[in-house]
Formats: structure tokens, sequence, C-alpha cells
């Protein structure tokens, strides 16, 4: 298996504030986790956001990172990130 970067990150910057307002041990995982993206955008807890073409969401413990793919450009671009509650959605 390649271990290259495949893919071009692009994180939006109102999730860096998002990041900022977690726990610590949930901001390292969840940091892991989007370093880790480039190589595979669709290995993990990964789901399809219905009704949407390029719009994915990994699941990281409460945690869900929302992401858009342009699998054309192999762009993978993070818009949110958000603790899922009973109420999400």
């Amino acid at each position: 298996m390649n271990s290259s970067i495949n893919w071009d990150l692009r994180i939006k910057n109102k999730v860096y504030k998002e990041l900022s307002k977690l726990p610590l041990e949930e901001r390292g995982r969840i940091t892991k986790i989007i370093d880790n993206l480039p190589h595979n955008p669709y290995i993990g807890d990964v789901e399809k956001i219905k009704d949407e073409e390029n719009m994915w969401r990994r699941r990281v413990g409460n945690y869900r990172i929302f992401y858009e793919i342009i699998s054309r450009e192999r762009i993978i671009y993070i818009f949110h990130i958000e603790r899922r509650t009973s109420s999400t959605y």
C-alpha cells in the first residue's frame, strides 16, 4: 500500500476556532484523524451525507468532522466540526 499523501487538504478557518474550544484529549484525537485524511478520505467511520453530492462526515467518538471531497481535483475541504448530541440530527 502506498502511504504517500494523495489528496490536498484544505481547512476552513472556522474549524480551527471550533477545535480550540474542544477538550484537549478530543482535540488531539480529531487532529490526528484530520492529519491522516489526505492518505484516504474514505477510510474509517465515514458516511456520505444524504442528499448531498460530495459531502461526507467522519465520526470521532462523540464528534463529527464534516468535509467535501472534490474527487477530480483530489481536494478534501473540511468545513465543520461538531459534537453529536441527541438533537444534532
